[in-house]
């Protein structure tokens, strides 16, 4: 894989097994790009426009490639801009897919079911494979396609997947999201924009990426308008046309990043990192023990003098501290001098991946239906879990699999800051959400080789 728009070679992207020799700290700049979660997005609100679209700051990572490449079986033309690391995406040539077209690019990727409102808007039909992703518990579909059934849309589900059509077309719709899914939000928006009438939708969530999509439709021609309580207005229009936008910043690569500085004791320098974006997380950071600079080019995070503390912390949607983040940030807790707790309330099943964690040598025990306490803020789920994290405790070197996208990251880190060596299979699958990743790790000082 190569920057997009440039020819600069890159760690090999083959390699799926990486051995990690532990006890370095992290040192140097990373630079982050566009988050994934805004600009595969932005790729797919571009079937919307009536003229090419822009993006700019897009990141090099696997799901970019996937959606440029459903994007290109439906018919747009998607090539490197003029600037380094942008995209123009052309429309005009949209068409139907087949479900093992869509299946053969989709791969485990759950971005298919987001084509389904644009898609009905321009050729009256959408097809859906059969849906992946990350391990990390059960992602149904069904506030997706119960919205899409108020707008208008007829859904037909078959052995092969779900084929969805509109004869009459879409109109505006009153809908209350169960919970606030992002994806199920960002659903109603591509959906709404062209849909005859007023959409209201409440309970939505208010990340910003979703804030940055809603920024990308209005350059489009859309309207939309939010209030408090998580309730968004989008009137219908006609016709929109194509964006020229800048990426918001990954979050999660820069949390993951400042993660990295406080388990090995480095400093890390994260170019493109806002601390708007970043307050909940910084202030867990700070009571945590770690240290930052915030300048208008990025973040400088680092631990600080005094041994790490322990924090009880609860995952929620935002302005909540997001589910993202709590794996790298359980690593960095097994250092502190304490019991944490870390309450797990989005997913139902991110919490796996501390299992690797004690077989290195931490002391964390999982409770899979969670814990009562009355100094919790965020409302107890049935799917919640929580993790008992007691330290501080030497990691040592282990075999190790990756299970997920950020779970496997925290692996990483939790490797780099043992003693010993390490053996990390999967790293492939980091490629999803991490630019050049290797290569980064490589410029901070990281010392391993790539074997398989």
């Amino acid at each position: 894989m190569t920057l997009l728009g440039t020819t600069e070679p890159s760690q090999r992207v083959d390699a799926d097994i990486i051995e990690i020799r532990g006890g370095h700290p992290l040192k140097g700049q990373v630079d982050v790009r566009g988050a994934k979660n805004l600009a595969t997005k932005a790729m797919v609100a571009s079937l919307l426009g009536e003229t090419p679209s822009i993006l700019r700051d897009v990141p090099d990572i696997r799901d970019v490639e996937v959606v440029r490449s459903l994007l290109e079986v439906h018919g747009v033309h998607v090539t490197p801009g003029e600037e380094p690391g942008s995209l123009v995406l052309d429309p005009a040539g949209a068409k139907s897919a087949t479900f093992d077209e869509i299946d053969a690019h989709a791969g485990s990727s759950r971005i298919p079911i987001l084509f389904c409102g644009p898609l009905l808007h321009l050729l009256g039909q959408a097809f859906i494979p059969d849906l992946g992703g990350c391990r990390i518990g059960d992602r149904p579909i069904d506030f997706h396609l119960d919205a899409l059934r108020k707008f208008g849309a007829i859904v037909d589900k078959q052995p092969s997947g779900i084929r969805l059509s509109a004869p009459e077309g879409l109109h505006g719709a009153t809908i209350e999201l169960p919970y606030p899914s992002v994806g199920a939000t960002e659903q109603v928006l591509l959906t709404a924009v062209k849909a005859k009438g007023v959409t209201e939708l409440r309970n939505a969530a208010i990340e910003p990426e979703i804030m940055d999509l809603i920024g990308v439709l209005q350059k489009m021609g859309a309207i939309i308008s939010y209030e408090p309580n998580r309730v968004i207005f989008i009137e219908g229009v006609e016709e929109l046309r194509g964006y020229d936008h800048r990426s918001l910043f990954d979050r999660n690569e820069a949390v993951s990043w400042a993660c990295a500085a406080l388990v090995t004791d480095g400093e890390i320098f994260v170019k493109g990192a806002r601390q708007y974006e970043l307050l909940t997380f910084l202030n867990v950071f700070r009571k945590v023990g770690g240290d930052f600079d915030i300048t208008d080019e990025g973040i400088t995070f680092r631990r600080g003098e005094k041994p790490l503390k322990p924090v009880m912390v609860e995952t929620d949607v935002h302005p909540g501290f997001m589910t993202d983040w709590q794996q790298p940030l359980i690593v960095a807790l097994t250092q502190a001098e304490g019991t944490s707790v870390v309450h797990e309330t989005v997913y139902e099943n991110r919490l796996g991946f501390t299992k690797a964690l004690v077989q290195m040598g931490a002391d964390i025990v999982v409770h899979p239906h969670g814990i009562a306490d009355p100094k919790r803020r965020v409302p107890r789920r049935e799917l919640e879990q929580a993790a008992v994290i007691n330290g501080p405790t030497p990691l040592h070197g282990a075999d190790i699999v990756v299970p997920d996208l950020r779970g496997g990251y925290a692996y990483v880190i939790a490797a780099l800051a043992a003693t010993g060596t390490s053996r990390v299979t999967g790293i492939r699958l980091l490629s999803r959400g991490y630019e050049r990743f290797l290569d980064k790790l490589r410029a901070l000082g990281a010392d391993f080789d790539v074997v398989g």
